[in-house]
């Protein structure tokens, strides 16, 4: 994708698109749990995010720190983890099962519950009636432009129903219980679009605390210099440059820049340049060298100094720290495992 100062830019880049891109579902965890009265879960999967919803009754969520979050019939919950969590009919109903990516339905202890849980696909039945029916989903951290996003939420966040339409839901609910040809990927693609939808109107209610970034897009000139930047990283930008494509001063830009994102505009290409490179480092073999080219440095050299300077380690030690699935087929910088 190229940045064209003086055309524009191509496929005008959206940020919240890209952050969001990295935290994608890819075989995530889901389960319903149908309970009766009194209920409570131990949610310990480990997971960055799990997103969920009551699709028949009424809970409160519990998170490991906070107070106790109300969520009514069909309400989208987001929890950032990797911290445990608690769902429960009330704040003083006890743990009696533990939920954790290696199983949905054990006791609060940990032991097998055996026939106390009827185990049907994607589902634990833990009481008679199932009055109260919760559909959870674990999403995966792909890399470090997802943590932009992790950083920028609270642990529990609720999405009214009142105040979503969210017909992927609807489709999710159905799919659950499913199993048919590709059903992993249908789940997968369903809980991305449901996520996303609920980000976006989170973001977006009135009053909302929008992180540095995200609120930066709806400055006509600080939104158009991150599209540039985003559209273009390994492009050498300097900062007469990226004021020109945004149409102001170097020092106006600057101001502007800084006064809604945080920091200058070139200590946040820097910041950039180094997630996609730690990305890149993380879910593809590229050498370090055509990593670097990619991201906006001369040379491996280059990438290597100023990688080492923000995370401690040089890339191959970053590379080392992560296992990187079997390759699939190259093109340009190959990606491994899917996406």
């Amino acid at each position: 994708m190229d940045a064209d100062v003086d055309g524009g830019v191509d496929g005008d880049v959206d940020v919240l698109a890209e952050v969001l891109g990295g935290v994608r579902a890819r075989g995530a965890l889901f389960r319903q749990l149908l309970m009766s009265p009194p209920w409570s879960l131990r949610f310990a999967t480990g997971a960055p995010l799990t997103l969920s919803t009551m699709l028949r009754g009424a809970a409160w969520v519990l998170p490991a720190a906070g107070a106790p979050v109300r969520v009514r019939e069909r309400d989208v919950v987001i929890t950032r983890g990797p911290a445990p969590y608690t769902v429960a009919d009330d704040p003083a109903t006890r743990p009696r099962y533990l939920v954790t990516d290696a199983d949905y339905c054990a006791r609060a202890d940990g032991t097998d519950a055996g026939d106390e849980v009827e185990r049907r696909l994607r589902t634990c039945d833990m009481g008679p009636g199932g009055a109260a029916l919760l559909l959870a989903g674990a999403v995966e951290r792909r890399g470090e432009i997802g943590d932009r996003l992790l950083a920028a939420l609270p642990g529990v966040l609720v999405v009214a129903a009142a105040d979503v339409r969210l017909p992927a839901l609807d489709l999710l609910a159905e799919e659950v219980t499913r199993d048919g040809p590709g059903q992993q990927a249908v789940l997968d693609r369903l809980l991305d679009l449901t996520l996303t939808s609920a980000l976006r109107a989170w973001f977006g209610r009135a009053g909302a605390d929008r992180p540095d970034w995200y609120a930066a897009g709806d400055d006509p000139v600080v939104g158009r210099a991150l599209r540039l930047l985003h559209a273009d990283p390994a492009r050498p930008w300097t900062l007469a440059e990226l004021a020109a494509g945004a149409g102001v001063s170097r020092a106006a830009l600057g101001r502007r820049f800084t006064a809604r994102v945080g920091e200058p505009p070139m200590r946040y290409l820097t910041g950039h340049r180094i997630a996609l490179a730690a990305d890149l480092l993380r879910d593809t073999d590229a050498t370090v060298g055509a990593i670097a080219r990619r991201v906006g440095y001369a040379n491996a050299f280059a990438l290597s100094v100023a990688f080492k300077r923000r995370h401690g380690v040089a890339p191959s030690a970053h590379r080392a720290g992560h296992e990187i699935p079997a390759a699939g087929p190259a093109a340009g910088v190959s990606r491994r495992g899917g996406s």
